[in-house]
């Protein structure tokens, strides 16, 4: 399953990222257990939480809906959609100081491919039973 591979290793990098800025809050904070009430951790922690609650259902999605043989232009826009909003909405929580717009749309994104994926899983999972 390359498609789905090529996108969790894309996905995995920007973990990654946001598991440095969380450490990196830690050093900054000296909180190094929870949030400690802290904006910044609570923010960095939030930002690599929401990663880990979305990106893993959304790589099954996708591994599913390619070992079913689902179009690669198909599965690509997934998997490109899933990028972008999962960069969109890193960045607003590990990076910005504020919650920008990304945030926004990285969520919005995340829930549109989610939906198109879950869609498209379900349809062909009815079509073969």
């Amino acid at each position: 399953m390359p498609i789905t591979m090529l996108y969790a290793g894309a996905l995995t990098l920007v973990l990654l990222v946001l598991s440095t800025r969380v450490i990196q809050a830690r050093g900054a904070t000296k909180v190094f257990i929870g949030d400690g009430g802290n904006e910044l951790m609570i923010r960095r922690m939030r930002g690599q939480a929401n990663f880990v609650e979305y990106v893993p259902m959304a790589l099954i999605l996708l591994g599913l809906l390619e070992y079913r043989g689902t179009a690669p232009w198909l599965l690509h826009a997934l998997g490109a959609t899933l990028l972008v909003a999962r960069l969109l909405h890193g960045y607003a929580f590990a990076f910005a100081s504020h919650f920008p717009p990304g945030r926004f749309a990285g969520a919005l994104l995340t829930q549109l491919m989610l939906a198109v994926a879950a869609l498209l899983a379900l349809w062909q999972g009815l079509a073969a039973v």
